[in-house]
């Protein structure tokens, strides 16, 4: 088994699994500014091919937006993938280490909470769900 072309292959599903839940995906630093100063409120999901991410964070990025509250916007970055990308998202994460994955609440491009891979890596999907719906209640507007 070619080992290159299987992380290919594991990196294509996870991007898609991310961007087919309603997120957008940047992928370049120009694309990171653009997206994250914009007014309103902001997710960025950090995504990577661990298993808490496919297995938990995934899962809690799709399911936890169809709630009455929820960011304005939806964005993901890829790390380990998109390296300058997720370093420029991260400039934006002040006072948090890098952490994937991970998920960053902005406000008119200002870092509010996150939930990062210690709230995530042994929880349940419903659980990390209930952490994310309990920021949205603080931080965004009614749908």
């Amino acid at each position: 088994m070619d080992f290159n072309l299987y992380m290919d292959d594991v990196v294509t599903k996870a991007r898609n699994e991310i961007v087919e839940s309603g997120y957008e995906e940047l992928t370049t630093p120009e694309e990171v500014d653009e997206a994250l100063k914009k007014n309103g409120t902001t997710l960025v999901m950090v995504n990577s091919v661990c298993g808490c991410a496919g297995g938990i964070a995934r899962p809690a990025a799709r399911n936890a937006i169809h709630y009455d509250k929820r960011p304005d916007q939806l964005v993901t970055v890829f790390a380990g993938q998109d390296r300058e990308a997720t370093e420029k998202a991260r400039e934006y994460f002040e006072g948090y280490p890098p952490s994937s994955p991970s998920f960053a609440l902005l406000k008119d491009g200002k870092i509010q909470t996150m939930v990062e891979r210690h709230d995530i890596e042994g929880f349940e999907p419903m659980e990390v769900i209930n952490k994310l719906q309990k920021d949205f209640d603080t931080y965004c507007e009614e749908m």
